[in-house]
């Protein structure tokens, strides 16, 4: 088998220097929340493959499941021979909707396709152009998905014009210096400058900032965006897309707020490890295109519809949703106690709900000035002590815990104890 360096020599031939990998090292196997490089180290997963494995890597449920359907068919495409776990998968999630009343499902193949169709959904059922999307967000790759990021680099840069009929308003964080009220003057500026809202289809936003820098937004923002509205005949989309399936210690991390969206997009850990996507929404905004206008050829695969279904029995039968709090609880002291040493690099903003946890890394203790060369240097500190561990936010230097949450105890404490460790490397 080929070595870390022989893989990397190899993938810098083969593989444009665009797709960036966090790390040089090359997975071979994993189990739960373990992972094993080519070269045999262990590696504790803090990353869970940015969110999708809520259920760890090949839970045994999920593999039971992916090998019965492989006896059965790989693919026939759901618009030309439909198959019954797809149906009954919309009829799981309907279930599970955050909003009342009927609902319908659409399943794609990855994040930014879902969101892609939740603007075409909207742009449908309100013949209306405009998208309203907030600064730090992250909704995918794609170009009109890139529209609606609100961060310039690396994802935006080089690749314009976007598409238009997308504004950004500032996302509030105290830290960054936006507050709520910012926000909705923002807003209120927007409708007179810009779009008056009667031209607006949706605002997109998601519940926690992912690649944002794990900021949850305020109950009191999605109250007002619920009451913008109603009262102008605009769709609420929430971004589901990392909080969901339980890692904030609800199913969806809108929960918290107490607002009902109208769409709902979802991926990552809903397929388990298996490339799945899903709009969920109000059957009478689903219902807006018309036949044809929506699908795709990979579009709800019947393999990854099937560990869908085993994700969600999962998530029921070892109860995740409760364990996601307990989780978070654990992480947050035990970052609260690192963050109480003389000799870790400066911590600030610790926050996040269930299991959705992150941190900043600052210049000074006390302070908020982002320290991004900082941040850095835990993240690779963490991975020669045998942890996995990201970085997201805007200024590049908030430290994110995306552990799945069918960890075991003991391996989630050595990761803890591991992180402690980076926190005091960084700082030598």
């Amino acid at each position: 088998m080929s070595s870390n360096a022989e893989l990397l020599a190899r993938r810098e031939r083969a593989v444009p220097r665009g797709l960036a990998s966090a790390y040089p090292v090359h997975a071979a196997r994993a189990r739960n929340a373990e992972l094993w490089d080519v070269e045999g180290k262990r590696y504790i997963d803090f990353a869970g493959g940015i969110g999708v494995l809520n259920t760890g890597h090949r839970h045994p449920k999920v593999m039971a499941a992916v090998a019965a359907q492989l006896e059965h068919f790989t693919h026939s495409c759901f618009q030309v021979a439909p198959y019954e776990s797809y149906i009954a998968l919309a009829e799981r999630l309907n279930a599970l909707a955050p909003f009342p009343g009927p609902a319908k499902t659409i399943f794609l193949s990855t994040g930014a396709e879902a969101l892609e169709n939740a603007i075409k959904i909207a742009r449908a059922h309100t013949g209306r152009p405009g998208i309203i999307a907030f600064s730090g967000g992250f909704h995918g790759r794609t170009m009109m998905t890139l529209a609606m990021t609100g961060k310039v680099a690396p994802y935006k840069r080089k690749f314009g014009p976007m598409p238009g009929g997308v504004w950004h308003v500032p996302y509030p964080h105290a830290p960054h210096g936006v507050g709520l009220e910012d926000t909705l003057r923002a807003i209120a500026t927007l409708f007179k400058a810009d779009i008056e809202p009667r031209e607006v289809a949706a605002f997109v936003i998601e519940p926690v900032q992912g690649e944002g820098g794990f900021i949850p937004a305020p109950a009191e923002l999605f109250v007002a965006l619920r009451r913008l509205c109603d009262e102008h005949g605009i769709l609420l989309i929430d971004d589901e897309v990392q909080a969901g399936f339980a890692r904030t210690g609800r199913m969806w991390g809108i929960e918290h707020s107490g607002v009902a969206p109208d769409l709902v997009t979802s991926a990552k850990s809903l397929g388990g490890g298996f490339p799945l996507s899903a709009v969920i929404g109000r059957a009478e905004v689903m219902d807006a295109a018309e036949p044809g206008g929506l699908g795709g050829t990979y579009a709800g695969s019947p393999v990854a519809c099937a560990a869908a279904h085993a994700v969600l029995d999962v998530i029921a039968e070892e109860g995740l949703i409760a364990r996601a709090n307990l989780l978070g609880a654990r992480i947050r002291a035990a970052v609260e106690r690192a963050a109480a040493r003389n000799d870790v690099v400066p911590l600030a903003a610790l926050r996040g709900p269930g299991a959705m946890i992150g941190f900043d890394i600052v210049k000074a203790r006390g302070g908020h000035e982002p320290d991004a060369e900082a941040a850095k240097r835990v993240t690779v500190a963490a991975i020669r002590e045998g942890l996995i561990l990201l970085t997201c936010g805007i200024y590049a230097n908030t430290i994110r815990v995306l552990v799945p949450l069918t960890v075991e105890d003991g391996v989630l404490e050595e990761g803890l104890a591991k992180l402690e460790t980076a926190l005091v490397r960084a700082a030598a």
